[in-house]
């Protein structure tokens, strides 16, 4: 019986619900800014040089649309912290270790990044979105950096955790070829503040719930995981 933190349940809940709650953030911030702005207004959006200026409009109309899909999402990358631990349990070794260590510092860098985005529209209910958007927008990569440019360095653990994490998997036959593939695409989404989510987005990350949530469903009820052939493509 495996007592390591996160364990079984934990373990297995986070594994085939993280994904999920991740893959509907972004699909939901996707489609609230589509809904939020007009064919208009997402043309001016796009010929902004941040996606910020765009998603701070789509607030100001539709802000219970957008709180809840920054709020989804948040709470996707939550789950995925014990998620990723327990799968990093179950291949084990330190590249798996390493792994998991830095997608969870990425993890971290994105709950920064939620409190950023969570303070930005509070801000456009203060003082009006003209004045918000100029504030926030002179000091964005202080704001998207972070003290001591911490949050941004943990964000580079997400990129350099995926891979490594993919490649121990793989190595350790959790993960054919296939698997861990979809594993290090997932990594590969953008991190930052005031970020629009798009079709590619959500892609990605619904092949990461093809990758974890059959582990998640497994461990939940108690089948030892498989180990293929590190020549199979799945």
């Amino acid at each position: 019986m495996n007592t390591h933190f996160p364990g079984r349940w934990i373990g297995g809940v986070t594994l085939a619900l993280g994904p999920v709650v991740m893959c509907a953030g972004y699909l939901l911030r996707y489609v609230s800014s589509v809904v939020a702005l007009t064919p208009q207004q997402q043309a001016w959006a796009e010929t902004q040089p941040f996606a910020a200026y765009g998603q701070l409009l789509a607030y100001t109309s539709e802000p219970a649309l957008l709180t809840l899909s920054y709020a989804v999402f948040a709470l996707g990358a939550l789950l995925l912290f014990p998620a990723f631990v327990a799968l990093a349990q179950e291949v084990g070794g330190r590249l798996a270790f390493w792994g998991a260590t830095l997608l969870v510092a990425g993890l971290f860098a994105r709950l920064y990044f939620a409190g950023a985005d969570q303070t930005a529209f509070q801000l456009t209910e203060v003082v009006g979105l003209d004045q918000a958007t100029n504030a926030i927008m002179k000091e964005y990569v202080d704001i998207s950096y972070g003290p001591w440019r911490i949050p941004v360095w943990a964000s580079v653990g997400q990129y350099a955790g995926s891979l490594l994490l993919a490649v121990a998997a793989w190595r350790s036959r959790l993960f054919g070829v296939g698997r861990a593939v979809m594993l290090l695409l997932a990594g590969g989404t953008w991190m930052g503040v005031l970020k629009g989510a798009s079709i590619p987005d959500v892609l990605v990350t619904a092949l990461l719930c093809v990758a974890l949530v059959p582990l998640g469903v497994r461990m939940l009820r108690g089948r030892p995981l498989v180990r293929v052939a590190t020549s199979r493509w799945w």
